[in-house]
């Protein structure tokens, strides 16, 4: 059998193809590259323009568009069309980091309490059935508001940008696992009575290979929707959290935090609000839509 002929047969590959042809989808992902693109080449972009998006100029407030300023500047006189491409780098590593952090931790424990059952089955989900109880927003603002400088941290690691990131990241994980948890959980009950993992446990595989050679694989496929969805909903918390002064640390600049320094100022540049607020609109609305065409594409029947 030919090599093409063998790709043509992996249902990976077929996942490709199907993608391939939903043209919303592909628009989104194109969206997306292009937006990642310009976010992650925002420091280039900006010396391109001669411009420090961490500079203050209060003399250049509210300033109109301009060739320096594509977008104008905000409250301090600081370029927004900069801001907008390094929080858009920050929101979008934060979102990537807690989705994949997530689903990492809710496949372990999914595949774990699928397979092995009994007491160990009924912890797992009544650990998860317990974080799901709980008001979300509310205890990620209480555990954010902790001031861990008390607890032994130095001010300056607390105060540092990577520190507030890994911080969201590692809260909103040990939240969000859960639901994944849940759904693998499920997948895992069917899968590992099929004849193939049997076969494998009767000839004396470990009970960790098995579960990471013959079940993992047949069960992330929707944990790979999921988690692309859950960009979106990472996105739209971290927004909301540093809204409410709760996320991201500034000055280093996020999509939220944008937001939440333009709403004093609403009536005297209602843009400095738009601008943070359409990027959140788009980038979680084209998120969604290639988490459906994957969907779709992984499973046509859907």
């Amino acid at each position: 059998m030919s090599y093409i002929a063998k790709r043509s047969q992996n249902p990976w590959f077929q996942v490709i193809q199907r993608l391939s042809r939903h043209k919303l989808a592909m628009t989104s992902f194109g969206f997306l590259m292009l937006l990642s693109l310009l976010c992650f080449g925002a420091n280039t972009i900006a010396d391109w323009l001669n411009v420090d998006p961490y500079a203050d100029d209060l003399f250049s407030r509210f300033a109109l568009p301009s060739e320096s300023h594509l977008l104008g500047t905000d409250e301090l006189g600081r370029d927004i069309f900069t801001r907008l491409l390094l929080g858009g780098q920050v929101s979008l590593t934060f979102a990537f980091m807690a989705a994949l952090t997530t689903s990492i931790i809710g496949t372990i424990m999914g595949v774990i309490a699928g397979y092995y059952g009994g007491r160990i089955d009924a912890l797992i989900m009544r650990s998860a059935d317990f974080i799901i109880s709980l008001p979300g927003i509310m205890l990620l603002i209480l555990i954010q508001s902790v001031d861990l400088t008390k607890l032994g941290f130095s001010e300056e690691l607390v105060r540092s940008d990577s520190f507030s990131i890994y911080r969201l990241v590692v809260v909103l994980s040990l939240l969000g696992w859960p639901f994944a948890a849940r759904l693998v959980r499920s997948n895992t009950l069917s899968v590992k009575h099929r004849e193939y993992v049997q076969a494998a446990i009767g000839y004396g595989a470990s009970h960790w290979f098995v579960m990471f050679r013959h079940i993992v694989p047949n069960v992330i496929a929707p944990v790979i929707t999921a988690t692309t969805l859950g960009i979106g909903g990472a996105i739209l918390t971290e927004s909301a959290l540093s809204f409410l002064g709760f996320g991201i640390n500034p000055p280093t600049p996020s999509w939220g935090n944008m937001l939440q320094n333009a709403r004093e100022a609403m009536w005297l540049y209602p843009m400095a609000a738009v601008y943070p607020g359409l990027m959140v609109l788009m980038t979680v609305i084209t998120i969604n839509f290639l988490g459906d065409g994957l969907q779709e594409a992984i499973d046509p029947k859907s």
